[in-house]
């Protein structure tokens, strides 16, 4: 249980603005010998635990003087934006993606997605990845 509780925080971490990832967490609970479903469960839940703080956070981002405090860069932050404009919601499946997904996350809070729907399509998109790292780390050839 404390490797799951460890890749938990790991991915939580990770998805926030902090500057931290999961991959090197999950890598050693497979190479560890983990169970793969309940360890992208853990992993999955811990990063869109994450993406919500994130959500969380934009709804106080209303002005640019409280996003320089939080140290979030002005062209991430409206890049993230255009893409919010021209996919809607659809464009948090991408809330995996390094950087860009941060941002999105930042944004649909700032902009007042529904809490079910953020969380849903975050959850499908970080676990569908996490999915894809997991199958990937079990099936590579070691050493």
């Amino acid at each position: 249980m404390t490797t799951y509780l460890a890749v938990f925080l790991a991915a939580l971490l990770a998805a926030t603005i902090l500057p931290f990832s999961s991959e090197v967490a999950v890598g050693a609970a497979v190479v560890a010998g983990s169970a793969p479903l309940p360890l992208w469960l853990w992993a999955s839940l811990g990063n869109t635990v994450g993406a919500l703080i994130n959500g969380a956070l934009g709804r106080l981002l209303t002005t640019a003087e409280v996003r320089r405090r939080l140290r979030i860069k002005t062209s991430h932050y409206e890049q993230a934006q255009a893409w919010f404009r021209k996919w809607g919601v659809w464009s948090l499946l991408l809330a995996w993606v390094p950087v860009v997904g941060d941002a999105l996350t930042v944004v649909a809070g700032a902009l007042r997605v529904r809490w079910w729907i953020f969380a849903t399509l975050v959850f499908a998109g970080k676990g569908a990845r996490y999915a894809v790292l997991i199958y990937a780390l079990m099936h590579a050839p070691r050493a």
